[in-house]
């Protein structure tokens, strides 16, 4: 059905549709090698791996538009290209409880929704995301817009100076006086 179509369709139609949308979405999500979740301006790929695999086990493969994710002399788990571009260096990954392989990605445009994570993967309608905290979104932009009106630092700029106020803390044996953050 072609989404003009769904203008015309009553309030209860419209309803079956979306929980029948909702339904098939999840069954095809649920059928991936991997679940993800994403915010704006990043997202969260968990990839399982065979219990005990250490990291020196892993190949993690992230580049600006290509992901793969496998263990040494296997079939990747998962490889492809990335939906959007992302932010190589601010990207991480990490093994966790030696079962899970936890990848985040910073999005390079921080204002648009994925509709999937590797282009031959199914996609997901992001005209039906509802963010968790699109009021706090809104707020931040607003706080973030003050501040710099007021040339004072935003709300990432003051997470990240705490941040590196509590590694100094934590490593009073390290001299910051010469550091150059940005």
């Amino acid at each position: 059905m072609a989404d003009d179509d769904y203008d015309s369709l009553s309030k209860e139609e419209k309803e079956a549709r979306d929980k029948a949308d909702r339904e098939r979405e999840a069954a095809e999500q649920a059928a991936l090698p991997y679940r993800w979740c994403q915010q704006l301006g990043d997202l969260d790929v968990t990839v399982p791996v065979p219990k005990g695999t250490r990291a020196r086990d892993l190949v993690v493969v992230v580049q600006k538009k290509k992901l793969s994710v496998g263990l040494k002399g296997k079939e990747n788990i998962l490889e492809g290209e990335l939906c959007k571009e992302i932010k190589v260096e601010e990207s991480t990954w990490t093994l966790e409880d030696q079962q899970s392989v936890l990848i985040h990605l910073e999005k390079l445009n921080k204002q648009q929704w994925w509709e999937n994570v590797l282009t031959h993967h199914p996609k997901i309608d992001t005209r039906k995301i509802q963010p968790e905290n699109s009021k706090g979104l809104v707020e931040k932009m607003m706080f973030d817009n003050q501040q710099r009106q007021m040339g004072k630092p935003t709300s990432d700029e003051l997470k990240k100076m705490e941040a590196l106020k509590k590694f100094q803390a934590a490593h009073p044996e390290l001299d910051f006086s010469k550091a150059k953050i940005s």
